[in-house]
């Protein structure tokens, strides 16, 4: 196991954790009427979350054999982690947040599908819909105008349903739908990668439990062979 993998177990639930905490946080902003002081609060605490998602990704850079490799292959990442340093970027901490809950609760419960089929659907929905509620609450011609209204679009949205009764009027919320439609595809995609990599699994064992059975029996055989051969052997033997 190389240092960059041992980082990346190590680290798995701490960052996991670390972002559920930017989660809370960020709800907490858009949901809640929160005093100054309280924002003040969330604030400070999403921004030292995303360092730390920030010391993260540097961690596995510095530690991954290939680097420049690394780097390419993870640009998305390195992006993420930049560009919310920019204000009206700041919601791209949302994905880094995703990426590092799936890293650790993906791999923990990938082999059951409809758990892991649940909470990446459900994580998604509902960054998405705080995301979209925030960008349009304030907007005179914004439909979106409640948590609930945000999260029936996002539904509506990730399933390629798209009523229509609700749709974003700003850039920002336009933008967060096109992330969302390319996230619904790539969750289908990874749903249906997921499902068919669990029953190839369970086929392969059925057939590895199958051989072994089978080579058992062979083997019995064969040594039934052998037995009933010796006996021939001696019944053939001259008696004196």
């Amino acid at each position: 196991m190389t240092s960059q993998e041992q980082w990346e177990r190590r680290t798995e639930w701490p960052m996991a954790v670390v972002a559920f905490a930017f989660l809370v946080a960020y709800s907490c902003e858009v949901l809640l009427d929160l005093s100054a002081g309280w924002a003040a609060v969330c604030s400070a605490l999403m921004s030292g979350t995303w360092l730390l998602f920030v010391i993260d990704y540097v961690a596995r850079l510095y530690l991954a054999e290939r680097r420049v490799h690394w780097f390419f292959r993870h640009l998305h990442e390195f992006v993420v982690v930049v560009l919310p340093a920019i204000r009206p970027l700041r919601l791209l901490r949302l994905v880094a947040m995703v990426t590092v809950m799936q890293r650790a609760i993906g791999g923990a419960i990938r082999g059951k599908v409809l758990i892991y089929t649940i909470s990446t659907s459900s994580l998604l929905l509902y960054v998405a819909s705080l995301a979209m509620y925030e960008a349009e609450r304030d907007h005179p011609d914004s439909t979106v105008n409640s948590f609930g209204e945000a999260l029936w679009w996002s539904m509506t949205t990730v399933t390629t349903v798209g009523y229509g009764d609700y749709s974003p009027v700003t850039t920002t919320g336009r933008l967060i739908a096109a992330a969302l439609m390319i996230g619904g595809i790539s969750l289908i995609g990874v749903v249906t990668a997921t499902i068919a990599s669990w029953i190839v699994e369970q086929v392969a064992e059925e057939d590895k439990a199958k051989q072994a059975a089978t080579a058992h029996q062979i083997e019995e055989l064969r040594h039934e062979v052998r037995r009933l051969t010796d006996r021939l052997a001696q019944d053939r033997v001259p008696s004196d």
